[in-house]
């Protein structure tokens, strides 16, 4: 599972929190840095901030989907505006998360996406 957010402290709880039920998952700050990443094509989840510096969460699905790429992606955000979680439910998200959410929440949508 991939994790990317540019958010410090929520990169490494979430991290914390996946590893800790046995995931084995990879942290990025960044869309690009991921996009650099050999992950792309082996991730089996991406759990994605939609507000990031840089290419936004929904761009990078977007480019993702474009490239042909198709990995089941979680959004999250902390800004709960309907316009933006509309965008991402358009790009085919498995479900979007408002920071912070609890735990159950996260594992019922890496469940919806088939990840482990």
């Amino acid at each position: 599972m991939a994790i990317v957010d540019d958010d410090p402290s929520m990169l490494r709880a979430t991290k914390d929190l996946l590893d800790a039920h046995g995931f084995r998952t990879a942290v990025f700050p960044s869309a690009e840095e991921f996009l650099a990443s050999n992950l792309v094509r082996e991730a089996d989840c991406l759990l994605l901030d939609i507000h990031l510096t840089g290419m936004s969460g929904i761009d990078l699905q977007r480019h993702l989907k474009a490239s042909h790429f198709s990995v089941p992606v979680i959004f999250m955000t902390a800004l709960d505006d309907e316009a933006i979680r509309r965008q991402a439910v358009e790009t085919g998200c498995v479900a979007c998360l408002r920071k912070p959410f609890p735990a159950r929440q996260l594992f019922d949508a890496i469940e919806k996406a088939g990840a482990r």
